[in-house]
């Protein structure tokens, strides 16, 4: 645990600019990067540890506008914990540039766990970092908050990796909602392995399942509903119609749901449809506006979109949650958008 000084806290409070962000409102913090249709999701915690949820493609574009995010908006100077979902290059790709504008300190994923398998490029095998380390189901990343109880408790527990699920917990019920429930062709691509996070702040929950399709999507609320209902949703595999299952939408019931697409890339009609049937939701956001021929049909209003036009700036959707952890605001700095949301009540045990 890192305690601030009190010369510190001076100059916090003199400067209003804090060494690390969300020290000054206490908040948590969620940044959707515009990488064109891959992924990059930045977690910044109230006491201004980072977690980087992927890292986009290689090349400069994606790792600068992950660093710029970092740096200029939430104030960071490091990743404390990148996590790669799976190793599909718009995901681990933007990784070994990245390490090279700032330091990466531990970096979580699949290992190397098969052979066959699709595999990371040797740069992101080998950048510079202090761990790295391969999540398991059920484990979670070390965060500073955990366990306070001055604060409200936070935790990224894995719930799946490399097709492999949770246990149910000891006197489960079986989810009402799984009757014949629809599988599609195996699927033999890395997509399937993704690693799958559940974050909690509080009662507030945001789930993050990478590229995961359907056959394993089912498992995580098939029989058994073994994540709960959430409050936020990031659209699985950029919103494709692979992915996003109905069951686990309908599972899950998010109040949010946000499509990290590109703008010929993701946000597919039967997902689309599927988010806007859902009696739960009351909110869809989206990184790209469609510019497919199908677009004009699936695509959200315009203020919900990060970025109108193919050739953009790369601007990104955040998403800030109270100290409280009652509410939380999702903002769309492009377009000025702004719009709260209350976490959803959870049912407490007897």
């Amino acid at each position: 645990m890192r305690y601030l000084s009190a010369a510190l806290l001076i100059v916090i409070m003199l400067n209003g600019s804090p060494t690390f962000a969300g020290l000054t409102d206490k908040r948590l913090d969620i940044y959707w990067v515009d990488v064109e249709g891959g992924a990059a999701t930045l977690i910044v915690t109230p006491l201004g540890e980072s977690i980087l949820i992927d890292a986009g493609n290689p090349g400069q574009r994606d790792p600068h506008r992950i660093f710029d995010v970092a740096t200029k908006v939430a104030g960071l100077k490091q990743i404390d914990h990148m996590v790669t979902t799976h190793y599909h290059i718009d995901h681990f790709g933007g990784a070994a540039e990245l390490a090279a504008l700032m330091p990466i300190h531990n970096v979580y994923n699949n290992g190397d766990f098969a052979s066959g398998r699709e595999k990371p490029s040797p740069e992101y095998l080998n950048f510079k970092t202090e761990k790295r380390i391969v999540l398991n189901p059920g484990d979670e990343i070390p965060l500073q908050m955990a366990g306070i109880t001055a604060m409200k408790p936070l935790h990224l527990k894995c719930l799946a990796a490399r097709q492999t699920i949770i246990d149910p917990p000891a006197g489960a019920v079986e989810n009402p909602l799984c009757i014949e429930p629809k599988h599609k062709t195996k699927d033999l691509s890395d997509n399937a392995n993704s690693i799958v996070q559940l974050l909690s702040f509080g009662d507030f929950r945001f789930f993050d399942g990478g590229d995961l399709t359907w056959n394993v999507e089912l498992k995580l609320v098939c029989p058994i509903n073994l994540v709960g209902q959430i409050d936020v949703y990031q659209a699985e595999h950029h919103g494709l119609d692979q992915s996003n299952h109905p069951l686990l939408i309908a599972s899950l019931a998010p109040t949010v749901a946000i499509i990290n697409n590109g703008p010929k890339k993701g946000c597919e009609p039967q997902m689309f449809a599927t988010l806007k049937s859902s009696p739960s939701v009351q909110g869809i956001y989206q990184l790209h506006r469609n510019i497919r021929p199908d677009g004009d049909k699936i695509n959200v209003g315009a203020e919900y979109i990060a970025n109108e036009d193919e050739k953009c700036e790369g601007n990104y959707v955040k998403l800030s949650v109270d100290p409280t952890a009652t509410s939380y605001t999702v903002t769309v700095p492009s377009t000025k958008h702004e719009k709260t949301y209350a976490v959803r009540e959870r049912v407490k045990a007897p």
